[in-house]
């Protein structure tokens, strides 16, 4: 209990460091965001009344703590290009981007982590040599390159799955219809994560299977199935887990690419229609609650992590 309570007090200087990156940065884009959110109603009167709901007109750092203050009460402020709270907004979409970042991190985690133990009990075989060339390729390819190379193959050349969305525009909306939009964009979002996780994963087992304890376990007839699942997996999960946070991060932010390329309804594809419309609180507001998510989930591994390892105690 006091090891939770010392990691949620220490994410509180780095949620309050994102919220002064995040907050400078998006005042550093050129431009006028009233100008761009009134269009052709851009009157200088109505831009001058727009700022002052806006609060534009006051100074920066003035406008960092008011933005702070209704931040900390949980009062991300109300969007203006849809005339909605920006928290509802963001609830509403993380939903999509759950499904496929969640879809995503469990694929590249269980795949990871079976080609990694796989490549390290067959090490210098001709599989280990394919699966180290399919990681190292996986690794080297960006997701959105690999997210439109599918689509030209799967989606416009052989039409076996559909283009983008969630969902059918017509029919459909069950679970199979999800499945069958989801496959592509997760399949992409995984791959360099996979990769990642399983080159980690052969060198701590490769490693763990040079101990003596190993040695001495298969020196006494010890099956190669318990050799892995009760001593090799039980130890490199340690080693492991720290970077499967890591690559929730990577594929939660990887999401946003991802959402553009094949047109999902997630945060990330907000993100990006809430630059370009200059809406201002719901670009914080999005950053921050993608942000946080990462923050909580890594302090949730340290736990765990903890948990499996004494000797973090």
């Amino acid at each position: 209990m006091n090891y939770l309570l010392q990691r949620l007090l220490s994410a509180i200087p780095v949620l309050l460091g994102i919220t002064i990156i995040v907050f400078f940065i998006i005042s550093l884009i050129p431009g006028d965001p009233a100008t761009a959110i009134l269009g052709s109603y851009a009157t200088p009167e109505n831009v001058k009344l727009l700022n002052e709901q806006l609060g534009l007109d006051k100074g920066l750092v003035q406008r960092y703590f008011i933005w702070l203050g209704n931040l900390v009460q949980g009062d991300l402020g109300r969007s203006f290009a849809l005339n909605r709270p920006v928290l509802d907004e963001i609830l509403e979409r993380f939903n999509a981007t759950l499904i496929l970042s969640g879809t995503a991190f469990i694929l590249c985690s269980v795949v990871g982590v079976l080609i990694g133990t796989i490549s390290a009990f067959k090490q210098y075989t001709i599989t280990d040599k394919i699966i180290t060339f399919t990681v190292l390729t996986g690794i080297s390819l960006p997701s959105f390159f690999l997210g439109m190379m599918m689509i030209l193959l799967f989606a416009v050349n052989l039409q076996w799955l559909p283009v983008s969305g969630m969902y059918a525009i017509y029919g459909g909306g069950d679970f199979l219809d999800l499945i069958h939009h989801l496959i592509m964009p997760a399949i992409a979002l995984a791959l360099v994560a996979t990769g990642v996780v399983a080159r980690i994963t052969r060198n701590s087992v490769l490693e763990i299977l040079r101990q003596d304890y190993i040695r001495t376990a298969r020196a006494k007839g010890v099956r190669e199935a318990n050799v892995l699942f009760k001593h090799v997996l039980r130890i490199a999960i340690v080693t492991i887990l720290p970077i499967l946070g890591l690559q929730a991060g990577f594929v939660l932010s990887g999401s946003v690419f991802i959402e553009i390329v094949f047109q999902w309804p997630g945060v990330g594809r907000m993100l990006v229609d809430a630059i370009l419309k200059r809406d201002i609180l719901l670009v914080q507001g999005g950053v921050m609650f993608v942000a946080a998510c990462y923050v909580l989930f890594n302090i949730a591994v340290d736990l765990l992590q903890r948990y499996l390892d004494p000797r973090i105690k």
